[in-house]
C-alpha cells in the first residue's frame, strides 16, 4: 500500500471531484458504521489502497486525497449490520460503485459473488456471502469534466412546434451501413452526418433517447439482456457500450452536433427503480451503501421492499438525500451534458410519499422550483403498477404527459370499432377533459400510437396477437390489450390486396397522430414501416428484432416515409398547429366561425343524438385560426360516404392537403365530396 496524503475534505459536492491538485470524495450513508475507499490500478484489477474515511457530517462521509487525478479507478466498501429482517444489508465483501460516479469501467459479470448473500443457501438472502465481488463488478472513475462546447446554443423549440422521435441508440445505428462499423451502436454513430441528414429530412424536432445512463446491457452469464436499459445502475455515468473508447465526450459531441442542426435531445430516465431489484437481487451500489435510505421498504417486514414499479423495489425519493441524488443527476445532464429535457419512466412512483401518490409530492415540488430544470422539457409517464397508480392528468402545469387514452381510441377507431367517435373527438382536440385545468396548455398531451413498449406501427396492422415466444417467457409477457388488427391474415407475408389495406390503415393512423392537437411522438422506424415480427415486448432482444434494417426497407416503406415527411411538413407549416391553448368551441372575433366545430356528413354540426349514435364511425371537424380554415374528415367505416361540406362564405378555393385513399385529386365543387371508405381527407380553405 502506498502512502497518500489525506485531508478531511468536504461534504459537497458528492462523488469524486478533482480540483487540479487532488480529489475530494464524498458519499452519503446514514446508517453505515464505517466506509472504506478502495483505489485500483489503471486496469481496475489490482486493489492498491484502502483508505478508511473517518469524517462523517450529516451522513456524508468525506475525504480529500492529494495527487489523485482523473482516471483513478475506485470503489467503496461499506461496513454495518447485516440484518435483512431489519432492512440492513451492509456487506464489506461487496465492492460498491459511487452513486455520483460520472464514469464506470469494467463489466458486470453475473456471478454469485455480486450477491450479498449465499445464493446457494436455502436461507436465501438471510444468509451471508463473504466472496469478494471486486473482480465481477464495474468500478467508478475520477473524471475531468472539461469539454469545449464551442458556443453551443440549445434550440429551445417551443412545445407547440415539437415533434418527438423516440429511438434506441444501438438499435437505430447498428445496421446503418453508411457509418463506420466501429461507430455503429454508439453515440458517435448517432451523430454521424448521414443520421443527422435523415432526421433533418424527416422533419422531427426532438430526439428522445431510450435510457443511456449506465445499465450494462451486456452482463455476462445473465439469462436475459438488459437491452432497453430500464434496469439502470448509475444515474450519472453513461452506458459504456455507447461510448467510443470509453470517452464521455462522444455523448457531448453528439448533443452539440444535434444542436447545430436545430435538433433537441431529451433522455428517458429511470429513477423509480434500479438493477439491484428485489431482496434476491445483487448488491452493486445503493443496497450495500444504505439499503434503508435508498429503497422504500415494506412497512411490516423490512426484509422485503415496497414495489410500485414491477421491477423489485421502489427507489426512495422520500429520503431527502436520495431526492437530492436524483435532482443532482438531472441538473448534471442539463448543465454538463446540455440535454434539452427528460421523460420520466413510471413517474407516478417518483411522486409517492408513504407509498401513496401525491399531486404535490416532494419530487414534483423540487422539479417545479428548480431554476435549471424549469428551462427544459419535462415529460411524465403518468402511471405505475402500484395502488392508485394510474395518474394521467394529475401532474402539475409545465410537465407534459404520455396519453395512452389517445393511443387506444385511435387504434380502436381505425380498426373499425363502434362507439369511439365521442372520445376520439376529445383526443384529437387535445384531451381538455384530462388536461384542461390548472393553467395547463394544449401541448400537455403527448400523443402517440406506438412506442418502444408495445406493437410498432406495421405490426399494429399486421397482427391480431402478440408473438413474444423469443423472449423466453412462453408468450406470457407483454400486453394483451393491443387494439390491433391484421386486416384478415396474421403476419407479414400477405397478398397485395391485404398489403394495400394495411398501408391505408397505417396512413390513417399516422395522419390522425400528426393532425391531432397536443405534442406528437413517433416511434423510430414506424415512418418506413419497420416490423418487430409481432413482438410487443422486445425488452431483451439485442438482435434484428430491434435493429432498424436500413438497407432492407421495402418500396412501400420508402413511399410511406415520404408520406410521413409530408405530414410533418404540413403540420409545421399550418399556423393552427401553433396554438397553445385549448379550444373553446366559440366563434373567433366577429367571424361566423368557431375555433373548433364538429360536423356530420350532412354538413350540420354535431348534436347530442349524433354523439350518442353508437354505430357512428365517421366525423369531421372545422378549425379556424383567424385566417384560414382547416377541414378534416375521418371515415372509419368500410363504406364510402357522401359528405356535404359546411357552408363557407367567400371562399377563395379548397385545397386537398392529403387524402389517405389516394383517390381524390381535386374537389369538383364546394358542396360535397364522396368520402372514400377507411380514409382521412384534410382540406385547407382559403378566405
Amino acid at each position: 500500500m502506498s502512502l497518500i496524503k489525506r485531508h478531511r475534505g468536504k461534504t459537497y459536492p458528492l462523488g469524486s471531484t478533482f480540483d487540479g491538485k487532488g480529489t475530494n470524495f464524498a458519499i452519503f450513508s446514514a446508517n453505515a458504521e464505517k466506509v472504506v475507499l478502495c483505489l485500483f490500478d489503471e486496469k481496475g484489477i489490482e486493489e492498491t489502497d484502502r483508505i478508511e474515511i473517518k469524517e462523517n457530517d450529516f451522513g456524508i462521509w468525506h475525504v480529500y486525497l492529494e495527487n489523485i487525478k482523473p482516471g483513478q479507478i475506485y470503489g467503496y466498501r461499506v461496513y454495518g449490520e447485516y440484518k435483512p429482517q431489519e432492512g440492513k444489508r451492509f456487506n464489506p465483501h461487496k465492492l460498491l460503485i459511487d452513486p455520483y460516479a460520472k464514469k464506470l469501467v469494467g463489466e458486470l459479470i453475473w456471478d454469485k459473488a455480486i450477491f450479498g448473500y449465499d445464493i446457494d443457501s436455502p436461507e436465501q438472502d438471510l444468509s451471508y456471502s463473504e466472496i469478494d465481488s471486486a473482480p465481477y463488478v464495474p468500478k467508478s472513475v475520477v473524471v475531468d469534466e472539461h469539454f469545449d462546447w464551442q458556443g453551443d446554443v440549445k434550440p429551445k423549440i417551443d412545445f407547440e412546434d415539437t415533434i418527438i422521435y423516440e429511438l434506441h441508440t444501438k438499435g437505430y445505428t447498428k445496421l446503418f451501413s453508411k457509418i463506420k462499423d466501429s461507430d455503429r451502436g454508439k453515440f458517435k454513430g448517432l451523430s454521424s452526418p448521414e443520421i443527422k441528414q435523415y432526421l433533418e429530412w424527416l422533419g422531427v424536432t426532438t430526439i428522445e433517447l431510450l435510457p443511456v445512463q449506465a445499465f450494462f446491457g451486456h452482463q455476462k452469464k445473465r439469462k436475459r439482456v438488459n437491452y432497453w436499459g430500464y434496469e439502470t445502475l448509475s444515474y450519472f455515468a453513461l452506458e459504456n457500450s455507447y461510448l467510443s473508447n470509453g470517452e464521455i465526450s462522444s455523448f457531448k459531441q453528439m448533443v452539440k452536433s444535434f444542436h447545430q442542426k436545430g435538433l433537441e435531445v431529451i433522455l428517458d430516465v429511470v429513477y423509480n427503480h434500479t438493477i439491484e431489484g428485489n431482496h434476491l437481487g445483487p448488491t452493486l451500489c445503493y443496497r450495500g451503501i444504505d439499503n434503508e435510505s435508498y429503497y422504500t421498504l415494506n412497512k411490516t417486514n423490512k426484509r422485503f421492499y415496497y414495489d410500485s414499479t414491477g421491477c423489485g423495489a421502489s427507489f426512495n425519493l422520500q429520503n431527502i438525500n436520495v431526492l437530492t441524488l436524483v435532482m443532482d443527476s438531472l441538473r448534471y445532464f442539463v448543465k454538463e451534458m446540455h440535454v434539452d429535457g427528460f421523460r420520466f419512466d413510471l413517474a407516478a412512483t417518483l411522486a409517492r410519499e408513504k407509498t401513496e401518490f401525491k399531486h404535490e409530492g416532494a419530487f414534483l415540488k423540487a422539479l417545479k422550483q428548480d431554476e435549471i430544470l424549469r428551462s427544459v422539457k419535462l415529460f411524465a409517464e403518468p402511471w405505475d403498477v402500484g395502488n392508485n397508480g394510474y395518474q394521467i392528468g394529475a401532474f402539475p402545469a409545465g410537465i407534459a404527459e404520455w396519453n395512452d387514452r389517445f393511443r387506444d381510441v385511435v387504434r380502436r377507431f381505425w380498426r373499425g370499432d363502434e362507439r369511439q367517435v365521442g372520445e376520439l373527438a376529445s383526443r384529437i382536440a387535445g384531451s381538455s377533459d384530462i388536461f384542461g385545468y390548472n393553467n395547463r396548455n394544449l401541448w400537455t398531451s403527448v400523443n402517440f400510437l406506438t412506442a418502444h413498449d408495445g406493437f410498432c406501427l406495421r405490426d399494429l396492422v399486421s397482427y391480431n396477437l402478440k408473438h413474444n415466444e423469443s423472449n423466453g417467457e412462453n408468450n406470457k409477457d407483454g400486453s394483451n390489450d393491443n387494439w390491433s388488427s391484421n386486416c384478415g391474415v396474421e403476419g407479414i407475408e400477405v397478398s397485395r390486396t391485404i398489403k394495400n389495406k394495411r398501408l391505408r390503415r397505417a396512413r390513417n393512423l399516422m395522419s390522425t397522430l400528426l393532425f391531432s392537437f397536443g405534442t406528437p411522438m413517433i416511434y423510430a422506424g414506424d415512418e418506413f414501416l419497420n416490423t418487430q415480427f409481432g413482438n410487443n415486448n422486445p425488452y431483451a432482444q439485442d438482435n434484428v428484432i430491434n435493429y432498424l434494417p436500413w438497407d432492407a426497407i421495402e418500396p412501400e416503406g420508402y413511399e410511406f416515409a415520404n408520406f410521413v415527411k409530408c405530414l410533418i411538413n404540413l403540420r409545421r407549416s399550418l399556423p393552427v398547429f401553433k396554438r397553445r391553448y385549448f379550444f373553446k368551441g366559440q366563434k373567433v372575433g366577429n367571424s361566423p366561425y368557431k375555433d373548433l366545430a364538429w360536423y356530420t356528413e350532412k354538413g350540420t354540426e354535431f348534436t347530442a343524438p349524433d354523439w350518442q349514435d353508437q354505430s357512428r364511425q365517421s366525423l369531421s371537424f372545422l378549425i379556424f385560426d383567424g385566417k384560414d380554415l382547416l377541414f378534416v374528415i375521418l371515415n372509419g367505416s368500410s363504406k364510402k360516404i357522401e359528405w356535404k361540406l359546411p357552408q363557407i362564405k367567400k371562399s377563395n378555393g379548397f385545397e386537398i392537403l392529403f387524402d389517405t385513399s389516394n383517390s381524390l385529386k381535386a374537389l369538383d365543387n364546394e358542396e360535397k365530396i364522396i368520402m372514400p371508405a377507411e380514409s382521412i381527407v384534410a382540406i385547407k380553405i382559403a378566405r
